[in-house]
């Protein structure tokens, strides 16, 4: 499935490149990652071109992630309190393309602001979805709740709750894989586009999953996850910084 012979770039917690200019900051804080294991064959056909699923010991994953995005801004100015403060759920996949860049692809963005779901869906052909959302904290268990509003299917609906558990002081090199992205791999009018991201060393949390009620995976055009995940994860967040594209396109999550 090779695109070129460019080899994948190492699988590291620390950025992979420098990103000197700087496009998009953001937080994304209180993320719950919740993964299964999939047939890389299943999810190729719903990956941008120029990019082939990224996969460990054979298996590529889907991932349900759900977070905070906090105070989005654009090049060094502060970001937004407001409009760019929101709850967001993602269905996203793993990629690599011929130049080795290691990223992820997003099937679905649930955001519960309207003004940046309809600008990163008319500017940047990024697949926002405008959701009634919430995220509810009690003791050390986290919720997150959501209710697709537009575009369909209306009321596709996720709801997630997990237990915060010990710091992780040495994660696995799937929860690198799964966790530490440094960049995401987008179509914008037809051609490729891959947007770098820098951020601090995720602190990452075992967890325990409480609850999970999904129809985004589905509603994303992916299988129905068999059983349950094979990683969840917990982390407190970190501050994101995002350079420019060689193309424009996209508007980052993790």
């Amino acid at each position: 499935m090779s695109l070129s012979p460019a080899p994948a770039e190492p699988i590291t917690p620390d950025p992979v490149r420098e990103v000197p200019d700087t496009l998009l900051t953001q937080s994304w804080l209180d993320l719950s990652f919740l993964h299964w294991a999939a047939d890389p064959a299943d999810v190729a056909p719903l990956l941008p071109a120029g990019t082939v699923p990224d996969t460990y010991d054979g298996l590529t994953y889907i991932g349900l992630v759900a977070f905070q995005m906090h105070r989005v801004g654009w090049l060094r100015l502060p970001g937004i309190p407001y409009l760019g403060t929101f709850p967001e759920t993602n269905v996203r996949l793993y990629s690599v393309d011929r130049h080795g860049r290691r990223g992820v692809v997003f099937r679905s963005l649930e955001a519960s602001r309207l003004l940046p779901v309809a600008v990163a869906r008319s500017a940047f052909r990024m697949p926002y979805m405008w959701a009634k959302m919430a995220i509810h904290h009690d003791a050390d268990t986290i919720s997150y709740t959501s209710s697709r509003r537009w575009p369909g299917p209306r009321g596709a609906r996720c709801r997630i709750a997990v237990r915060i558990g010990e710091r992780i002081e040495e994660p696995t090199a799937l929860e690198h894989f799964l966790t530490a992205r440094w960049g995401m791999h987008n179509a914008f009018f037809g051609r490729p586009v891959y947007l770098p991201n820098i951020h601090p060393r995720w602190p990452l949390h075992r967890a325990e999953l409480l609850h999970c009620e999904d129809e985004l995976v589905t509603a994303a055009g992916l299988p129905s996850p068999v059983g349950p995940p094979v990683s969840v994860l917990y982390s407190p967040g970190v501050p994101v910084r995002f350079g420019r594209p060689a193309r424009p396109g996209g508007l980052p999550t993790p």
